[in-house]
């Protein structure tokens, strides 16, 4: 099947294994990542990997250490070069105001943003950065984080295996299926901004 302008399919098959693995690891938390794809290039190679063209014995635990991994590449970053980013303007690779929704966010959930973010777009590359510049004790940040790369990476990517198994001809539904977790994965962020932005504006009409 091949999708208009983007097809992560083809991109997927082109990339193999290494190339997936530096999608994720990027976009887990080094801060150029944020707009990788990262739920929708899970559940393709968990369909590709339904069709033959992947391993999912190799895929699985591969996301899952590239997750994991890159996650904690994130903290570090954000415990020793967090000042610097704070200071930094944005760019095509850095948006400094998904810094700061992932700074709001880590301040409502603590420890558990690590888990949490994982199912927010930007705010998952961000939310290890804002764990090391917050100074989070390491042994902490380190289970949420496995604990979250496990939960993600077998999730999103066995979702895409399952349905791609059980589904005749599935590939004619994959760009609404892609589709339709690009929407889901962004609602929770968007509903997020939405709530922030009522509070201030509330904050604002009567001086709170």
């Amino acid at each position: 099947m091949t999708l208009p302008h983007f097809d992560l399919s083809e991109l997927i098959k082109t990339w193999g294994y290494l190339g997936l693995f530096f999608v994720v690891f990027a976009e887990s938390g080094l801060f150029f990542g944020f707009f990788f794809p990262g739920d929708s290039l899970l559940f393709t190679a968990g369909f590709l990997a339904s069709q033959g063209f992947l391993n999912i014995w190799i895929l699985v635990p591969l996301m899952v250490v590239a997750a994991i991994s890159g996650d904690s590449t994130g903290y570090f970053i954000g415990n020793k070069f967090g000042d610097w980013l704070m200071k930094k303007r944005d760019s095509l690779f850095f948006k400094r105001r998904y810094l700061l929704e992932a700074q709001q966010f880590y301040e409502k959930h603590g420890g558990k943003t690590i888990m949490l973010a994982r199912f927010v777009p930007a705010v998952r590359t961000f939310a290890p950065i804002v764990a090391g510049m917050a100074k989070m004790e390491y042994r902490k940040f380190i289970s949420y984080n496995v604990w979250g790369g496990l939960v993600w990476g077998v999730g999103m990517t066995c979702l895409g295996f399952f349905l791609g198994s059980i589904i005749p001809n599935v590939d004619r539904y994959l760009l609404p299926i892609v589709g339709a977790i690009i929407v889901l994965s962004v609602l929770p962020g968007a509903v997020h901004l939405w709530n922030g932005r009522e509070k201030n504006a509330i904050s604002k009409m009567f001086h709170v």
